[in-house]
């Protein structure tokens, strides 16, 4: 009997082909070797951001810096809020208070300048944050949001502190019977607390999509070292 006699290979296949088949199954390892750089974590966030304990650090200086701006924002309130009449009587042995003007809106209008004041402060703050650091990032949106909170409450309780006497019988004895004073400052819609963290949130956010910095975009590799389909020419292939 003779051997049995080993058939040639197909014309179609190209001594290239057979050879990156043999050189693939020799270095099996070889397509499983990421590009540089690709798993570098650490080092790329320390070269594409100023580091976790710098952004805590910013995001701490500007909570403080946000919240010492609701000293401003108590003083603009007292003196732009509008002032709510009152008039005192007696009423046998007893100082009684009531409204002069029943109909009169100045209450909705101390509510309405605080909103607005806070409104207009969450934009400033917000624009000035992201122009000193256009970056941003999670800490310093928190930050942003809760200095504005705190400077809020500091503004609310500033004017309390500044407007007129919170003792109103005593004010009305002391002005006397039938004359007009103004009633101390009071927020009524304490949601108002929140319009300067909500303002400043979505202003920040809005300006960092529309003028923020963006990433250069990365063509990299194919998944073996070659041009990613649709990138380069192709060469075809006999058919069998």
């Amino acid at each position: 009997m003779t051997a049995p006699l080993t058939p040639p290979p197909p014309p179609h296949q190209r001594p290239s082909q057979s050879s990156r088949s043999s050189e693939a199954a020799e270095s099996p390892q070889a397509w499983h070797v990421p590009p540089a750089g690709a798993g570098a974590v650490g080092p790329g966030y320390d070269q594409d951001g100023p580091g976790m304990k710098t952004e805590v650090r910013e995001a701490a200086l500007i909570t403080v810096a946000v919240a010492i701006g609701g000293v401003l924002l108590g003083l603009l309130w007292w003196w732009l809020a509008p002032r709510v009449p009152l008039v005192g009587d007696v009423s046998g042995s007893s100082w009684v208070v009531y409204l002069k003007d029943t109909e009169g809106e100045q209450a909705i209008g101390v509510d309405g300048t605080f909103t607005l004041l806070a409104l207009a402060f969450g934009l400033v703050s917000a624009v000035a944050v992201f122009l000193l650091r256009r970056r941003g990032g999670v800490p310093l949106v928190i930050a942003l949001c809760v200095g504005g909170l705190l400077g809020s409450l500091l503004a609310w309780r500033l004017g309390l502190w500044l407007g007129p006497e919170r003792d109103v019988i005593a004010h009305a004895k002391a002005v006397g019977k039938g004359v007009t004073f103004p009633a101390p400052l009071k927020l009524g819609a304490k949601g108002a607390l929140l319009a300067w963290p909500l303002a400043a949130l979505v202003v920040h956010l809005g300006v960092t999509a529309l003028f923020g910095p963006r990433d250069p975009e990365e063509y990299g590799e194919g998944p073996y070292g070659e041009e990613p389909y649709g990138d380069g020419p192709y060469e075809e292939t006999p058919a069998r």
